[in-house]
């Protein structure tokens, strides 16, 4: 009886173990199963990458380029600029300013000209009175009688030693009528009067006398400039300043007129209480637009200094051309084939609307320089929708 009954549990253990050793085989073969054949419609590892590498280089027609704004440039070395601005102000030009003054003490007469008025060269000005030209008007006179009398008889009828102090005294009166300002020939008599002349075209600014006041040596009675060229007298920081190049352009804005005009010299010296530095900037006066003593404002172009000195020759291209991309500084660059790929760029300093790249693109490439976010989203939106199909 207890034999029977072993065998029967014999029977019975036999299909439980089979079972369970096909299992823990089953079990064993799984992971050869999912490495050998991926389910479908998922990438390898391998395949992912090679799809997420084509996926940076973007091809479009030329009606998708059109469509999406995109405008393409040749990279050049160039000099960066940016616009500086500064406030100015209008001073008179010193090259064409003349003080109108008498060379003797002197009595004012009669006046010819007045305040604001324009006059042309060698137009009377002020009519004086004086003692000292009354003389030298008189000895200028004998001393060019004297001349023709003995120059008219000859050295068969005067001394060569006559002849040569008449000639000197003619021109040591000279001289002195010159000193005083009159005219190297006598006119007329022997009256003192005189007239003060224009030397030059230009605009009575200041007038400071009146008639029958005596007027000192040197005094000013006139300030005549010649308005057709100013001067602008910017203030800018030192930095800045170093940056400006004599001889440049600049534009002066006076209310809503511009004109053009140019860097004369950059200043030496920095204010001790404004520390600031002036420029000065001559312009054309154009339509007698710009007086002494207007405010204005001045817009420099400054030169960047990238490292290789100011004014040197560098790569740089439009800031919005420039755009972060997977933790990357890029600019979209095309390839000869027409498309548009992603290149890591290094940067310098941004001058205006530029940016100077120090390395990652050379001259003669064609980059993006309008539609540079298009193409990042674009790249983006592949990206993510490669990511869900995983």
């Amino acid at each position: 009886m207890r034999d029977v009954q072993m065998k029967s549990n014999r029977t019975l253990l036999l299909p439980v173990c089979v079972g369970l050793l096909l299992a823990l085989g089953a079990c064993g073969n799984a992971p050869e199963q999912e490495s050998a054949e991926a389910p479908e419609g998922v990438e390898s590892v391998a395949d992912g990458e090679h799809a997420e590498e084509s996926s940076t280089l973007i091809e479009l027609d030329a009606a998708a380029v059109k469509a999406a704004g995109i405008k393409v440039e040749t990279l050049k070395p160039s000099v960066a600029e940016e616009q500086v601005r500064a406030p100015g102000e209008v001073l008179d030009n010193a090259y064409g300013t003349t003080l109108i003054t008498p060379r003797v003490e002197s009595l004012v007469i009669r006046r010819y000209a007045k305040l604001g008025d324009e006059v042309r060269a060698g137009a009377p000005l002020v009519r004086l009175s004086s003692v000292e030209v009354a003389d030298a008007q008189a000895e200028l006179r004998i001393a060019e009688q004297e001349w023709a009398r003995v120059s008219s008889l000859g050295r068969e009828a005067v001394a060569g030693r006559r002849i040569i102090e008449a000639k000197v005294a003619l021109d040591r009166a000279r001289a002195m009528a010159r000193a005083y300002g009159l005219p190297g020939t006598a006119s007329g008599n022997a009256s003192g009067e005189f007239t003060l002349q224009a030397p030059h075209a230009g605009r009575i600014t200041e007038d400071n006398f009146v008639v029958g006041e005596r007027i000192e040596p040197g005094r000013p009675l006139f300030r005549l400039v010649d308005e057709s060229i100013v001067w602008v007298d910017a203030k800018l920081p030192p930095g800045v300043v170093s940056r400006i190049e004599s001889g440049s352009p600049v534009t002066v804005v006076a209310g809503e007129d511009r004109l053009a005009g140019t860097v004369q010299r950059s200043a030496h010296r920095t204010s001790e209480s404004t520390r600031n530095a002036e420029v000065r900037i001559e312009v054309p006066n154009k339509g007698d637009r710009l007086h002494a003593g207007d405010f204005v404002e001045v817009l420099f172009q400054a030169v960047a200094d990238s490292g290789g000195g100011e004014g040197a020759q560098q790569l740089a291209v439009p800031t919005k051309a420039i755009v972060q991309l997977s933790g990357e500084t890029v600019v979209f660059r095309r390839t000869e084939a027409g498309a548009f790929e992603p290149v890591s760029v290094r940067t310098g300093d941004a001058v205006g609307n530029q940016t100077i790249v120090l390395d990652g693109l050379e001259p003669g490439n064609a980059i993006v320089v309008e539609g540079a976010f298009g193409l990042k989203s674009q790249i983006l939106k592949s990206q993510m929708g490669e990511g869900h199909g995983h």
